[in-house]
């Protein structure tokens, strides 16, 4: 079946990542109560936040590799189970070292489901759909960053901090578990000869010196850092100021509620703005909002703050899932996607180790100043790095050298053509 038909398999895809995304998003604040409760401070929390992504930086190119030589769906189960048995040990731990490891284990299950479900959505997708789909896609986490910290908010609380907490990481590993119901048959029969043709591993060095993949990269880090330092790091602003758990939990979600509306919305905002001022502008503003939340403001202000942040966000996660796709080479896209969440897993090592450093010197609130500053950064990054369009992606540049180079230099003609066609569909 040629991609761009019969989208079920996209809606079940979503179905899966929401409960699997959920169950990781009752989890990272429910650990961060936890270790507080095990008498952690802040620099102890950037580290057991670190150590959820330290895990998946080594693992993210090979598994990638053998993504692009094979099929993505059997990464699905893979990472379901090791995110729901990393969340439940986590609940059963009782010492820091202990949690930090299965943290880990948690973060390396994410990252297999979200590198075999992100490589089905490229591959099962035509050029012109990826916007859409990776959109599509990116709904699913948001719903689990929706319910996930609903669900933490409603566990835990009360004066046994450390039995609600458990529990949350319990409940949340259970909940991970769901979405195997909707992972049946969500690949389609895949061309042994599509699999086999495809002459010598593209070298990961050409694949970052491909324009697009190092600012696709390097945005998705940003964006990415600023979701997880604030998931980890609102629960000690909430202790800090007296905010209750509950009301933590719900200002999360309202977050992720936004950032739900910006990927509905995200077609008729690329129509008018196009990719690239899209991402400087969110991504400005997204600095601008980060750094507010530093500020002692009373908590109608706060949400008010994490509803614009959390709409501001959503942008940069499909677009350089986008970016990345367009700009691979063709047979090296599982690799190039497994490249972005190395650079995110980076992200997550080296921004809560860094937040945590921060806060201990500046306080609990001074992570957010940080992250404003990264965030403005990635903005200049998306404005000195123009989006290719489809067609005009890294993929379409193969010498005829190559092995296949005959038959790629003969459809590289025929690719000019669509070149120019295909831009009227890629908004």
């Amino acid at each position: 079946m040629r991609p761009g038909r019969n989208r079920g398999w996209l809606l079940r895809l979503v179905i899966a990542f929401s409960f699997a995304q959920g169950a990781v998003s009752m989890a990272r604040p429910a650990v961060s109560y936890r270790a507080l409760a095990l008498g952690a401070d802040e620099r102890a929390i950037g580290v057991i936040a670190g150590v959820y992504a330290l895990l998946p930086l080594f693992a993210a190119v090979p598994l990638g590799r053998r993504t692009d030589q094979g099929r993505c769906a059997p990464l699905l189960p893979v990472g379901v189970v090791l995110i729901a048995g990393g969340c439940a040990l986590s609940g059963l731990a009782n010492s820091l070292v202990t949690m930090a490891v299965w943290s880990g284990v948690m973060g390396l299950g994410h990252l297999s489901f979200v590198i075999g479900a992100q490589s089905l959505v490229a591959r099962q997708s035509a050029p012109h759909e990826h916007d859409r789909n990776f959109g599509h896609f990116t709904i699913g986490a948001s719903l689990g960053q929706l319910i996930g910290p609903i669900a933490a908010g409603a566990l835990i609380g009360g004066p046994d901090m450390a039995r609600t907490s458990a529990l949350a990481l319990v409940v949340a590993g259970a909940g991970a578990a769901v979405a195997f119901t909707s992972l049946w048959r969500i690949e389609r029969p895949v061309d042994p000869e599509s699999r086999t043709e495809q002459g010598e591993r593209v070298p990961v060095h050409r694949i970052l010196r491909t324009r697009g993949v190092p600012g696709g990269i390097l945005i998705s880090l940003a964006v990415l850092s600023a979701t997880d330092i604030l998931t980890a790091y609102l629960p000690v602003v909430g202790e800090d100021r007296g905010i209750a758990p509950t009301v933590i939990g719900l200002l999360l979600s309202l977050r992720a509620a936004a950032t739900i509306a910006c990927r509905l919305v995200m077609t008729p905002m690329l129509r008018w703005l196009g990719r690239t001022a899209l991402l400087t502008v969110t991504c400005v503003l997204g600095a601008v909002l980060c750094a507010g939340i530093a500020v002692p403001v009373p908590v109608w202000a706060l949400a008010l703050m994490l509803a614009a942040l959390g709409f501001c966000l959503g942008v940069g996660q499909p677009l350089s899932m986008t970016t990345v796709v367009h700009a691979a080479p063709d047979d090296a896209r599982s690799t190039a996607l497994a490249l972005r969440l190395t650079g995110n897993r980076l992200g997550q090592v080296a921004a809560p180790a860094a937040a945590g450093l921060v806060a201990g010197v500046a306080g609990v609130a001074a992570p957010f100043v940080m992250l404003g500053a990264l965030l403005l950064v990635s903005s200049g990054i998306a404005l000195r790095s123009p989006v290719a369009p489809a067609g005009e992606s890294g993929g379409a540049e193969r010498s005829a050298g190559q092995p296949g180079g005959k038959e790629r230099s003969a459809g590289r003609r025929g690719s000019r053509i669509g070149a120019v066609l295909s831009r009227k569909r890629d908004i």
